[in-house]
C-alpha cells in the first residue's frame, strides 16, 4: 500500500493538561502536533476535577505520543474499547477532552469552521434558554422578565420553596450561578410536598406576566418519583411548558414510562449520561422528547453525535447541558454540534463570568435569542495560559440533598 503524503498526517508531539478557577475549577486537554497546531479539549467534571486530570496524565497521554492526530475515529474507539475499565464520568469525560482537541486540529489544519467539517450548518443560529431564580415566586418572575427584555426565546424558572433555607438552582448570582459551593458539601433540606405546590404557582404567574410566545422551562434536578413527577407534569400542563427537565433519578429508564401514562408535558434527561446505553431504551421507546448529554461528559463531539443519530430516527430532539461547569471550549464545541444536527432542539446557556471569558477567548456571541458561532478554523476558543496560571485550583463540591427527617435524598 503507497505511503499518503506527509502533509495528510499530524502527528502529536505532546500533550499537557491545564488546570484553573478564574471563579470556579476547570480542566483543560492542551494536544500540539508537528504541524505547528495545537487543539483544545475540556476535560471538566464538576467536583471531581482532579480525578480526571489524573486519568489523563497517568493513563490517556502516555498513548497519545506519536499518533497522527487526524485519525479521529480510530483513537476515541481505542480509548473506549482499548481500556478494560469502560465508560463513567471520569472515563468518558477525559475521551471528551482527546476529541475535542482532535477535531479542533483538523478543523484549523483545514482552515474551517469544525461545523463545516460536521456537514455544515442547519441553521442560521442556535436558540438558548437562560437561568430565572429567586428566593421568591415574585422574585423569579422579575429575572425572567430581565432575560426576556435581553432578548432571550426561552427561560428556565427555579424559585425557593416555602419553608426551606436553601434550594439547589437557586442562588443570588443571577447571570453567573456556579452550584459547587463549599469546600465540602453544602447539605440543604428537601421537601417534596411543598415543592409540588409551588412549582405550578410559578409558572402561573411567569405565564401571566411573560405572555405566550417565550419558552418556559423547569428543572426538578432528580428529586421527585415516577409518580409525583407525572403530577407535576400534569399540574404544569396549562402553562405549556416547553420542557420538565431530570424529572426522577434515570438509573431505571423504564420509570419513565410511569411518568409518560401522566402527562404530555415534554420530558428531558441526560446530563449526567456518559454513553449512548444511557439512554437507549428512553430514546427507542420515547419516553422523552429530549435528551440532555452534553459533549464534554459523553465522550466527545464523536460519541454525541452517535446518540444525535439515533435519537433522530425515533423523533427525540437535543437539548446539550450547558452551565457554568462547561468552559467556553466545550460551549464552542457545542455549538458546532448543535449547528450541524437536523434534530438541534435548544442550548443550555449560562454565561460564564469576565474572568472566565478572559481566560479563554472565545469566537461565539448572542444575539436575539441565540448563540452564533462565527468563522474562526476549529473550535473558534483559545485559552490564556499566562491568565489561566494566575487562579490555581480550589477544591468545591456540589450539594447534598437531605429530607426535612435526615433522610439523604436519592436526586
Amino acid at each position: 500500500m503507497a505511503n499518503t503524503p506527509s502533509s495528510t498526517h499530524a502527528k502529536i508531539l505532546s500533550a499537557k493538561v491545564i488546570v484553573t478557577c478564574p471563579g470556579r475549577n476547570f480542566v483543560t486537554l492542551k494536544i500540539e502536533t508537528d504541524q505547528g497546531v495545537y487543539g483544545l479539549g475540556d476535560a471538566t467534571l464538576n467536583g471531581r476535577e482532579l480525578s480526571v486530570v489524573s486519568y489523563l496524565e497517568d493513563h490517556v497521554i502516555p498513548c497519545l505520543i506519536g499518533r497522527d492526530a487526524h485519525q479521529i475515529e480510530d483513537i476515541w474507539q481505542y480509548l473506549y474499547r482499548g481500556a478494560y475499565w469502560r465508560r463513567g464520568p471520569v472515563t468518558m469525560s477525559a475521551i471528551a477532552a482527546v476529541d475535542m482537541a482532535l477535531w479542533d486540529i483538523k478543523g484549523k489544519i483545514a482552515g474551517l469552521p469544525l461545523y463545516q467539517l460536521l456537514g455544515g450548518a442547519c441553521r442560521t443560529g442556535v436558540m438558548v434558554y437562560g437561568h430565572a431564580n429567586g428566593t421568591t415566586i415574585e422574585n423569579t418572575v422579575e429575572v425572567a422578565q430581565s432575560y426576556q427584555a435581553l432578548g432571550y426565546k426561552a427561560i428556565r424558572l427555579q424559585c425557593g420553596v416555602p419553608g426551606l433555607s436553601s434550594t439547589y438552582g437557586v442562588s443570588k448570582d443571577k447571570m453567573f450561578y456556579e452550584p459547587a459551593d463549599a469546600d465540602l458539601p453544602t447539605e440543604n433540606e428537601w421537601n417534596t410536598e411543598a415543592y409540588m405546590r409551588v412549582v405550578p404557582k410559578l409558572f402561573k404567574a411567569a405565564r401571566e406576566a411573560l405572555g405566550d410566545e417565550v419558552h418556559l422551562l423547569h428543572d426538578v434536578h432528580h428529586r421527585l418519583t415516577p409518580i409525583e413527577a407525572g403530577r407535576l407534569g400534569r399540574d404544569l400542563e396549562p402553562y405549556r411548558p416547553f420542557w420538565m427537565e431530570d424529572a426522577t433519578p434515570a438509573e431505571n429508564q423504564e420509570s419513565f414510562k410511569l411518568i409518560r401514562q401522566h402527562t404530555t408535558t415534554p420530558l428531558a434527561v441526560g446530563e449526567i449520561f456518559n454513553t449512548l446505553w444511557d439512554c437507549k431504551d428512553l430514546i427507542s421507546n420515547q419516553l422523552i422528547d429530549y435528551i440532555r448529554a452534553t459533549v464534554v461528559h459523553a465522550g466527545g463531539i464523536t460519541h454525541l453525535k452517535r446518540i444525535a443519530s439515533f435519537a433522530d430516527v425515533y423523533g427525540v430532539k437535543t437539548g446539550c447541558h450547558g452551565a457554568t461547569d462547561l468552559s467556553p471550549v466545550c460551549m464552542s464545541a457545542a455549538l458546532h454540534f448543535d449547528v450541524s444536527i437536523p434534530n438541534f432542539g435548544i442550548q443550555e446557556y449560562m454565561r460564564h463570568t469576565e474572568l472566565t471569558d478572559e481566560v479563554f477567548p472565545h469566537n461565539y456571541s448572542f444575539k436575539a435569542g441565540s448563540l452564533h458561532i462565527g468563522e474562526a478554523p476549529g473550535l473558534g476558543v483559545d485559552i490564556d495560559e499566562e491568565k489561566a496560571a494566575k487562579y490555581p485550583y480550589q477544591r468545591a463540591y456540589l450539594p447534598v440533598n437531605r429530607l426535612q427527617d435526615g433522610t439523604l435524598f436519592n436526586w
